[in-house]
Order: C-alpha cells, then sequence, then structure tokens
C-alpha cells in the first residue's frame, strides 16, 4: 500500500494503522484499502485526479443535501489519496445473493430493494440542485458524443470480438438514431451512471451509496434500466415491475410522471444499458481477463434475448445485427452441445424418496402433503391428480396453486443455471401421502410448465400410478 495513504491516516487520527488490508476492485484502476487503528477507515488511491475531484465534489455535495454517501475525512494535496468513512463489507448485491441464485426473493431482501430504489429519485432530481455539473467527469452531460462512445465501446470490445461480420455504416446509422431518441426531451437531473447493487453498501439494514463519481446531468431513465437490468442480479419479472413502480411513486414527490410513456421511453434506455455494459464485459473480460466480466456475458446476453422479443422498429439493422449475435455458437453451443433432461417424479412418501439415477446424487424434492388432500373424501379415492374432478378440487381450493408458484419460481431459476452451464440432468421429485392426487398434480403441471418454458426434455414419471411419459424437444 502506498505510504501516502498510512501518512494521511496518522495525522488524521494522531497514530499509525495497526493494519491495513486490501479490499478488492471490480472495474476501474482505484484501489480501495481498509486502514484499522484508532478507528477503521476507507483509503483510496485513484490514479486520475480528475475523476477523484469529480467524487471528492459529489460527495460533499450529496452530504450537504442529507444524501445517504460516505463522508470523505482528509485529501491529499494533489487529490490522488483521501480516506473516507467505512460502510463495512456487506453491498446490496452480497445481501441479496439467495434471491439472485434462485429468483426467489424473500421479504427481507424485497424491503432492502424496495429502500434503494425509492432513494434514487432523491440523487436524481434533490442532489441536481445547486450541483456544478463542470465537476463531472469526463462528460459533464448525458450528450450525443458520450452515447456514441458507449455504443462504439460495445461495437469494438465486444461485437468485432465475437468474430460476427456487420457492415459498420449501416450499424452507425442506427447509432445515430439511438441517440436521437435518447436525447429526445431533455434534463436538468442528475444521472448516477452506475446505479446498480454492487454500488450499494447495506449499514444497519440501510443503503448506502458510493462509486458516483461517473454521474453528470442526464434523463432518470438510464439510472433505472441500470438498476433493475443489472445483468448477475437475476430479478425476476415481476420483481422488476413492482421495483419500477415504487420508483415512478418515489419520482412523482418531485415531478409529474406518465407511466404509459416513461415505461416507452425507458425500453430505448435499457437496451442502450445493455449494449454498453456489453462493451464494458468485453474490454474488462476478453481483453484484460477479469474473471467477474466474463462471468457477467451470458447474463447479458440472456437480457438481451429478452429484450428483442419485442421490436425497435426504429433500429432495424442493428435489431438484425443484435439477432445474429445471440444466435453465435459461443452464446448457444452450451445448450446444443449439453441438453439439459429434467426428470420429474410423483411418489409416495410411505414408499420411500425416489432414487437419483443420474448419478448427481438428488434434486429437488418437494412436499406436497401440508396442501388440503383429496384422498380423505370418498369420491376422490380412486382418482389421481390427472383426473379432472381432483384437478378442479385441487384448484379451486388453491393451496397447490400457492405451493407450485414457489416451485416454478426456484427450478426455472436452477434450469436456466444448467443450460447456461451445460449441466445435462436435473431431478425434481414431488412426494405426498399416498402419491395419488396431490403429487401427481404437482408433477404433472411442472413438467409441462419446464417443457413449454423452456423447450427442455422432461422425463415424467409418477411412481406409483406406474405412468411415464417424455416430452422431447422435438413434440
Amino acid at each position: 500500500m502506498d505510504e501516502e495513504l498510512r501518512l494521511l491516516y496518522t495525522n488524521y487520527t494522531g497514530c499509525g494503522p495497526e493494519a491495513v488490508e486490501a479490499i478488492p476492485g471490480a472495474g476501474s484502476n482505484r484501489r480501495y484499502f481498509r486502514l484499522k487503528g484508532h478507528s477503521s477507515l476507507i483509503g483510496v488511491k485513484g490514479e486520475n485526479t480528475d475523476e477523484n475531484r469529480a467524487f471528492l465534489y459529489l460527495a460533499a455535495h450529496f452530504r450537504e443535501k442529507g444524501l445517504p454517501v460516505p463522508q470523505v475525512y482528509v485529501r491529499s494535496e494533489d487529490n490522488l489519496y483521501y480516506l473516507q468513512e467505512d460502510l463495512g463489507d456487506t453491498s446490496l448485491f452480497t445481501a441479496i445473493e439467495n434471491g439472485r441464485l434462485t429468483g426467489v426473493f424473500d421479504e427481507e431482501e424485497k424491503i432492502l430493494l424496495h429502500k434503494t430504489i425509492r432513494l434514487l429519485p432523491a440523487f436524481q432530481v434533490k442532489g441536481a440542485e445547486g450541483l456544478d455539473f463542470t465537476y463531472c467527469y469526463p462528460q459533464a452531460a448525458f450528450n450525443r458524443r458520450s452515447i456514441l462512445w458507449d455504443l462504439n465501446y460495445f461495437k469494438y470490445c465486444f461485437l468485432k470480438a465475437t468474430g460476427l461480420d456487420f457492415q459498420e455504416d449501416r450499424l452507425e446509422d442506427d447509432f445515430q438514431t439511438m441517440a436521437d431518441v435518447l436525447l429526445q426531451g431533455g434534463s436538468d437531473t442528475f444521472m448516477y451512471r452506475d446505479f446498480q447493487s454492487r454500488n450499494v453498501m447495506i449499514k444497519s439494514g440501510e443503503p448506502w451509496f458510493i462509486d458516483f463519481q461517473g454521474g453528470r446531468r442526464g434523463p432518470v431513465y438510464y439510472d433505472v434500466a441500470s438498476f433493475l437490468w443489472q445483468a448477475k442480479a437475476n430479478y425476476p419479472e415481476s420483481l422488476r415491475h413492482e421495483l419500477l413502480g415504487e420508483y415512478m411513486e418515489a419520482l412523482r414527490s418531485y415531478m409529474p410522471v406518465d407511466e404509459a410513456e416513461f415505461k416507452a421511453r425507458l425500453r430505448h434506455f435499457v437496451l442502450f444499458r445493455t449494449l454498453q455494459v456489453l462493451g464494458t464485459y468485453g474490454f474488462r473480460g476478453y481483453f484484460e481477463k477479469k474473471p467477474h466480466f466474463m462471468q457477467s456475458v451470458p447474463y447479458a446476453i440472456a437480457n438481451l434475448r429478452s429484450l428483442l422479443c419485442e421490436t425497435y422498429p426504429e433500429y432495424p439493422y442493428l435489431c438484425k445485427i443484435l439477432g445474429e449475435l445471440i444466435g453465435l455458437k459461443q452464446f448457444t453451443e452450451g445448450e446444443r452441445k449439453h441438453p439439459l433432461m429434467v426428470k420429474v417424479t410423483s411418489f409416495s412418501y410411505k414408499k420411500g424418496i425416489p432414487e437419483d439415477t443420474s448419478g448427481n446424487g438428488g434434486g429437488f424434492v418437494f412436499d406436497c402433503r401440508a396442501i388440503h388432500n383429496p384422498g380423505k373424501y370418498e369420491r376422490y379415492k380412486s382418482l389421481t391428480g390427472l383426473d379432472e374432478p381432483v384437478i378442479r378440487f385441487l384448484e379451486d381450493d388453491g393451496e397447490i396453486t400457492v405451493f407450485l408458484e414457489h416451485v416454478y419460481a426456484l427450478v426455472d431459476a436452477s434450469v436456466k443455471r444448467y443450460m447456461e452451464r451445460g449441466f445435462t440432468s436435473l431431478s425434481v421429485c414431488f412426494g405426498c401421502t399416498g402419491g395419488q392426487h396431490r403429487s401427481v398434480y404437482s408433477a404433472q403441471h411442472l413438467a409441462e410448465h419446464l417443457y413449454r418454458t423452456f423447450g427442455v426434455q422432461v422425463e415424467l414419471v409418477h411412481r406409483e400410478q406406474h405412468i411415464t411419459h417424455t416430452f422431447n424437444v422435438h413434440d
């Protein structure tokens, strides 16, 4: 560690640090250290004085506005080094890890996300009040030049790196059109620019905000796109919709919001932001060989696939090239080379949990016995979960519908990751008392759901009913 940080710490606290720990960085060349002793402080070394100057100015301005950002205690004369408040080690990205990995976010995780997204308008509107944008680096405003920088970053650092052939002049025409669309209306708000869960720290259950040094004057849509479509955050569509509603409600405290118009504008920023982050992943991953960025590429490609399900008629050639991009061998060969087969089984707990014959040691086992049991009623005893009277009973009761919503969320998240990683086998079992009604209904509906949603091969086994059926990929 540079002695300059030790000296700053000693001069500020009156004694030298007892321990110094390097804190891993992500995308930037800034280096972070935790200095412990009289107090725990974060030491920062930034190689770009203009970038540091932007952060130091913005941090002081936001604190003056009462916004939750770290306090800067002391800086070096050349602004290359400074000490700031230690907000701990828990980022929002870490705090929502279980939800990110499973696709099912619990109430505690949702509360943190709600708190975070509701604070964003305060930075964008209140934070812009009295702000001298000339301090912002490298641009004072979101403008045509910065848009084309990012689009060409995508073109040169990601698109060209894939080896895809394209007509550069036609692509540039669509880039110019996109710049026109993004710049419609103008804005006097602050654009955080890298507003995502890795740049939010959780301290005493509350969000604090860091890494805003790239902010500038710009439209509010960009930050919403950055946060809700962060590649590895893995927010399900329902949660994304919920958080967008929270954001617009908070924004209405500062300005009128037309929901339909907002969403229509937002989708262009989501596409733009997706291309921008792919450019970053290309440079940091393909060229600098940083594994975190390489691991993020499949998530961003998945976002892009989803976005292209709805056309962008404003950018015909760009969309054509993006369609070819998501179909490239390096982004699909894992699925083709290692097709996933999901085995879904219904069983009776009285006869034991089915053995996983794949050799993987098992998978999901869901217990259906808490659901209202049709088998208690004489008229259903000779029927199974495949028969219409039992289906009506279970669905009218409603417990099994709620149960399967949670099952779908968990299993869908695993199927997506298994397909991305080239895994070939997943086992899902449903058990009930007799393996006749509730487990049969659940297994049947999950098998149909997975085949319909992902097009994967599904082997369905109703063990106690001696029924098997295979949903083949080409059915």
